[in-house]
């Protein structure tokens, strides 16, 4: 398939990309990585955001955040994947003589990002509920540094040659995947140039809203007005994905519903986002800044 009508397309296995680090006993897979660096960074980032005047909470609650902010993403991820794209999964047993519940093998990868965001919103809850904490302000702060992992996660997912974009596509950039779990030396390209949707994803999702978050953070008053952080990274994550899914190609057990429906079910899923994010913009500017204060003791 061309990509440029005169010109083949890119070839995603000419790259040389892994799906992690092989350790001779154990895979370190990138996508892994992805999760633990946009963890740790927004860990980092966290720190130095409480630093700051009017703080809504003081190191320890970072910490615990830091914990149970990693556990909702892991399980609210899972969970959120089961539930909205392969439900079959809460009943799916496999293996000879042994059963194994297939909704816990993480390492064969679905992860959902609504569910993480859920999971997350569990454990700012948890965290707040036993510090005394603001909610909306704590979210706040959390909505800041989402996108650090989004940035990574959707790099991991191109690394990875999976959740590509739709084809056939003429554009200079198109690029052929390998449609089976490959290896160095194995790949059976789909034949078709498609869209390297997982980079507009990055794009979009991840580096844009990480600089529109810090500019509001660092640059502006955002952080005085509760809910107004949250209310950009939702709105904007939602817009984000809603673009995003007119060039990923949907999941092969969603295709009919995306057909039938004229939405992907990622599509779908955004349309709550977009109102929720309107909803506490609106709000957020309609009260009246915070005078500041200081963090928790």
């Amino acid at each position: 398939m061309a990509a440029t009508g005169t010109e083949p397309a890119l070839q995603w296995i000419d790259l040389g990309l892994s799906e992690g680090i092989d350790l001779g006993f154990f895979t370190l897979r990138y996508y892994s990585l992805a999760y633990l660096a946009g963890i740790v960074l927004g860990y980092w980032h966290l720190t130095r955001m409480i630093r700051e005047p009017g703080a809504p909470m003081a190191q320890r609650h970072a910490e615990d955040l830091f914990f149970y902010c990693t556990l909702g993403i892991i399980l609210g991820g899972r969970l959120g994947y089961a539930l909205f794209y392969r439900p079959e999964l809460f009943v799916s047993f496999e293996g000879d003589g042994f059963v194994s519940w297939e909704l816990l093998r993480l390492w064969d990868g679905g992860m959902s990002f609504h569910g993480g965001v859920l999971g997350v919103l569990a454990a700012i809850a948890w965290v707040g509920w036993r510090g005394g904490l603001n909610f909306i302000r704590v979210a706040d702060y959390i909505a800041t540094c989402v996108p650090f992992g989004m940035l990574f996660g959707r790099l991991a997912n191109f690394v990875n040659g999976e959740l590509w974009g739709r084809g056939p596509t003429d554009v200079p950039w198109a690029m052929e995947f390998c449609d089976l779990r490959h290896t160095a030396t194995e790949c059976l390209t789909t034949g078709i140039a498609r869209h390297p949707s997982q980079l507009y994803q990055a794009g979009l999702e991840g580096l844009a809203m990480v600089l529109v978050m810090l500019y509001l953070f660092w640059r502006t008053r955002a952080r005085f007005r509760p809910g107004l952080l949250v209310g950009v990274f939702t709105l904007g994550m939602g817009l984000a994905r809603f673009i995003n899914e007119f060039f990923r190609e949907p999941d092969a057990h969603l295709a009919e519903f995306a057909r039938e429906t004229g939405l992907s079910m990622g599509q779908w899923l955004t349309i709550p986002m977009l109102l929720v994010g309107l909803f506490f913009i609106v709000r957020a500017l309609r009260k009246p800044e915070l005078a500041g204060g200081t963090a928790p003791a």
